[in-house]
């Protein structure tokens, strides 16, 4: 009978082969077809930016003597600098605190589990959509535009970029959240308001912290950016000296733009530690 059994599964395999066995013998012909798709996207995409590598090398010299006339740093205009670089910090806090304000309730309407009508529920998508898809640099232009040069502009810019970037962040979190609290006091006759403050928001604090030291982080780096369309912070005084060929300012202000980044980047891990 054993004997029987072994060679009807032998004939079997025989006749119609595993598709396990059929993938091994098409996977060298599929590999080599991806190589080629890739090389051949990465071969497009330089012929569409033009890649010169040869031009680096002609540049060199130009960026060694660049580098050459910016050291040593001017550490005598680090008390001058000392206020913008506090402007880039406050620029992200400003924008990341009234970026959470606003993201929150969107977040709850933009959740299937927690908004009130499928009519909500579209249009917090659709408005998060719109901040998180035109980027910060674009809005610092059209803030600046509107209000003027200076670091207001550079914190509504923030404020509306994390509108959507968080907004989407924390309607996954609350769809992912445990339902078993919401429905368990929906069973006691609690009201909506009582629902949200007493089981939506204790649920989803934690992580809606860890996001938003997360995006304060993003934030200080974005604010360094927006300076160069005049949002105020470091990056307008990195542009001025650029402008003004003082390299040695130049060096002094990347120098604090790179303690800046890494002091909030180990502040925010810190802070998110704790919170874990």
């Amino acid at each position: 009978m054993n004997s029987e059994v072994s060679e009807l599964v032998r004939a079997e395999s025989i006749a119609a082969p595993p598709i396990r066995r059929l993938r091994e013998t098409r996977s060298p012909a599929w590999t080599l077809l991806y190589i080629i798709l890739f090389l051949v996207i990465v071969i497009q995409s330089g012929v569409v930016v033009e890649a010169r590598p040869q031009d680096l090398l002609t540049g060199a010299s130009g960026m060694a003597d660049i580098l050459a006339r910016s050291f040593p740093p001017d550490f005598s205009q680090f008390w001058p600098q000392l206020w913008p670089a506090f402007e880039t910090v406050d620029i992200a806090i400003f924008g990341t605190v009234v970026g959470v304000i606003i993201a929150f309730p969107l977040a709850v309407l933009a959740a299937r589990n927690t908004t009130p009508a499928r009519f909500f529920y579209h249009g917090a998508r659709a408005l998060i959509a719109v901040c998180r898809s035109v980027p910060d640099l674009v809005w610092a232009l059209l803030f600046v535009t509107a209000v003027g040069l200076g670091p207001f502009p550079g914190a509504l810019a923030i404020s509306v970029h994390s509108v959507g970037m968080l907004g989407r962040l924390l309607a996954e979190v609350i769809e992912d959240m445990d339902m078993g609290p919401i429905e368990a006091l929906g069973t006691t006759g609690a009201r909506r308001m009582q629902i949200f403050s007493h089981a939506v928001v204790p649920t989803v604090l934690p992580s809606l912290l860890g996001i938003s030291l997360y995006r304060l982080d993003e934030n200080i780096r974005s604010s360094l950016i927006l300076g160069f369309v005049g949002a105020g912070g470091i990056g307008f005084q990195l542009l001025s000296a650029m402008n003004l060929f003082q390299y040695r300012i130049v060096s002094l202000l990347l120098i604090m733009m790179f303690v800046l980044v890494i002091g909030a980047e180990r502040l925010s891990a810190a802070l998110r530690k704790r919170i874990a």
